[in-house]
């Protein structure tokens, strides 16, 4: 099990953070405004690089001049963002120079900053790019010049981030580690901490109706049939945590970290509050870090079952999480521990599926089949064609198509294949990813061939 290193823009307000970060995340993802304040929820993507998957996460500026009580929340902020992240890009915009607000956030992030990499943001001009050593003043060396905008030396930044990044920690293999990492989460005042205790047997995570009581995440051991877990206890990933106190807004990345070190995430949903946009996105987290991913409808003994039926309910659920059908659904209260004994057998299901393997052999007289009933549609006379198939990974399931052209293939072919695989061979309760990859025809083998092969034959 991976965890992808977390790396945090921090600065004044607009210093170009989410410019930059939308440059080094490759797509327009944050909201780039003139006007300061713009960004408010947080927000997170991966970056491969040099080899390395990264976690970038996009922050507000650290505003030391507003209200009467923001500078005791910056200062929370800043230490959580240093203490929380792997490395810390501090932006600072080198066409203004030097600002009171940036030596105060230099002052914040000074005690820790091995961890700090000073970038001088807006540089697009010789007459700025020679005003960037007056940044030296703030005690983080000579800042790398970038322009977020268009795109200068942001190759040099990947470079420099990865090389302030701790080396990798050797790991066992996804299939020797039998334990099973547990991510509980979900937003604020769901019951998470209540079935974090209900399930451990023990309080072990502290119970209140205030929202947002849990700050940190919690590791608890468990073991259960034969089986041993991790449970990781978080806080609540609010939608709008930037807008709240900067410990709100921690607490979430530190919740969006849990994700990523878990295989399986337990996202637990108010039974009375029904689904919300917000869950909706914190599956979608699970889903892109391929983790297994089980939903859990909780306080359900507090739900008029008379009124509403688990049909109806699984039927809008499954609509709300189109994109996961194959998410186990499960009805339980951690008040009254009615339905939590589901909960482990799921959980180990969906691990266990996580990390299956399919032989090479059975895959291709699958994806034979699927290609004889359901052939590709053609694209301007052609149609792709299936050399073979191999299963090139686990945890998640990752399947490679060598194919004639990748350019052939339409998004609802590749769903049907999904589907297919999924029909054939289980992988309840986690995502799984295909690849497609472009071989030349006579390149291949006989034995390569035989996809391709049994499709002529039902030509002929």
């Amino acid at each position: 099990m991976s965890s992808a290193p977390i790396v945090a823009l921090v600065g004044r307000p607009n210093v170009g953070k989410s410019a930059l970060f939308n440059r080094l995340v490759g797509k327009r993802h944050a909201i780039v405004d003139a006007q300061p304040g713009v960004t408010r929820d947080r927000l997170y993507a991966p970056v491969e690089w040099a080899g390395r998957t990264l976690t970038v996460v996009d922050t507000g500026g650290i505003d030391t001049d507003s209200d009467a009580d923001i500078p005791a929340q910056t200062r929370a902020q800043a230490e959580l963002a240093i203490e929380q992240a792997d490395a810390v890009v501090f932006v600072v915009d080198a066409k203004e120079g030097v600002m009171p607000g940036d030596t105060d956030v230099a002052a914040l992030l000074r005690p820790r900053s091995e961890k700090v990499l000073l970038v001088a943001n807006k540089v697009e001009s010789p007459a700025t790019q020679a005003s960037i050593y007056e940044f030296c003043s703030l005690g983080f060396g000579v800042p790398l010049a970038v322009s977020a905008i268009h795109g200068l030396q942001s190759g040099d930044l990947l470079d420099a981030i990865v090389a302030k990044l701790p080396a990798p920690v050797p790991e066992s293999s996804d299939e020797d580690d039998a334990t099973i990492h547990l991510a509980i989460v979900g937003q604020p005042n769901v019951g998470k901490s209540s079935l974090v205790n209900a399930l451990t047997g023990e309080r072990r995570a502290v119970v209140a109706s205030t929202p947002g009581t849990t700050r940190d995440t919690t590791d608890t051991s468990v073991s259960s049939n034969g089986r041993d877990y991790v449970v990781i206890d978080t806080a609540g990933i609010r939608k709008h945590a930037k807008s709240g106190p900067a410990l709100e807004y921690y607490s979430s990345l530190r919740a969006v970290s849990a994700i990523a070190r878990c295989d399986v995430a337990l996202l637990v949903i108010d039974a009375q509050a029904g689904v919300t946009s917000q869950d909706r996105r914190i599956a979608d987290l699970a889903v892109e870090e391929g983790k297994a991913f089980v939903i859990l409808l909780n306080k359900w003994d507090l739900v008029d079952t008379a009124a509403i039926s688990r049909k109806d309910t699984e039927a809008e659920l499954r609509t709300e999480f189109a994109f996961a059908p194959y998410a186990p659904i499960l009805y339980a209260s951690a008040l009254t521990k009615k339905g939590l004994h589901k909960v482990w057998g799921s959980v180990a299901a969906a691990f266990d599926e996580r990390r299956k393997r399919v032989s090479t052999a059975k895959l291709n007289q699958i994806v034979r089949d699927l290609f004889r009933v359901h052939p590709p549609p053609s694209y301007r006379g052609r149609v792709m064609t299936c050399y073979y198939a191999t299963q090139s990974a686990v945890a998640p399931p990752t399947f490679v198509f060598f194919v004639n052209d990748t350019q052939l293939l339409h998004f609802s072919y590749e769903r049907y294949l999904e589907n297919g695989l999924r029909e054939a061979f289980g992988f309840a309760g986690t995502p799984i990813r295909l690849v497609f990859r472009t071989r030349v025809r006579q390149d291949t083998t006989q034995a390569e061939e035989i996809i391709a092969g049994s499709s002529k034959g039902k030509r002929s």
